[in-house]
């Protein structure tokens, strides 16, 4: 009766979707534990690590992607692909709500310090993370959508052209100049994180 699940690490998340499709809830849960932790990732960088209104996107994101599973026709798109356009979506409509109340926030967010005085090394890589997440914020969305699934989810241009819905060349364009707003925003900030030795990141 497992036999599906027990399977779900071989097979593709497309046979995976399929399976589903004709009633195999096993199915189901191994394309559910497969997907939804990197969506919940990508959709938290977004919106500069807002954990809350991340899960939000991720559950948004697998209820439709279970909608469609009926009409899901092999080899047209990647799962996956389908799932982070999505999500890209439903995160730029949450940006678009939160307007200048993020704004306000994240300008504010270097600033704030934790009140424990003996953890000076988790303070300082929070302060990082932090000031990675404020200055991902800054950049434009799709300078940022670009960024993320290239530097930090590891994707290929290719396969961010299909997630943004764009040309390989514009995925181009905007990793590079994200990478240099971001490069810029980080380094006057560099000596306070701690970073005065790390030198110029290339």
């Amino acid at each position: 009766m497992t036999m599906a699940f027990d399977a779900g690490g071989e097979l593709s998340d497309e046979a995976l979707m399929v399976l589903y499709a004709n009633g195999d809830r096993h199915a189901a849960l191994a394309l559910t534990r497969r997907i939804t932790p990197r969506v919940l990732a990508y959709a938290a960088r977004l919106l500069s690590g807002d954990r809350a209104e991340a899960e939000d996107v991720a559950q948004e994101t697998m209820l439709r992607l279970w909608k469609v599973a009926p009409q899901w026709r092999q080899g047209e798109t990647r799962v996956t692909t389908w799932a982070y356009r999505v999500a890209t979506n439903l995160c730029i409509d949450r940006q678009r709500a939160r307007g200048r109340r993020r704004q306000t926030a994240l300008e504010d967010a270097p600033e704030v310090a934790d009140a424990s005085p003996n953890a000076e090394g988790r303070l300082q890589e929070a302060g990082r993370m932090q000031a990675l997440e404020a200055a991902l914020a800054e950049l434009p969305d799709r300078q940022r959508q670009a960024v993320v699934l290239r530097h930090l989810e590891g994707m290929t241009n290719p396969e961010i052209a299909a997630i943004m819905e764009i040309g390989v060349e514009a995925v181009e364009s905007l990793t590079a100049r994200g990478k240099r707003a971001l490069s810029a925003a980080l380094s006057g900030r560099k000596e306070a994180l701690g970073y005065e030795d790390d030198g110029h990141a290339g």
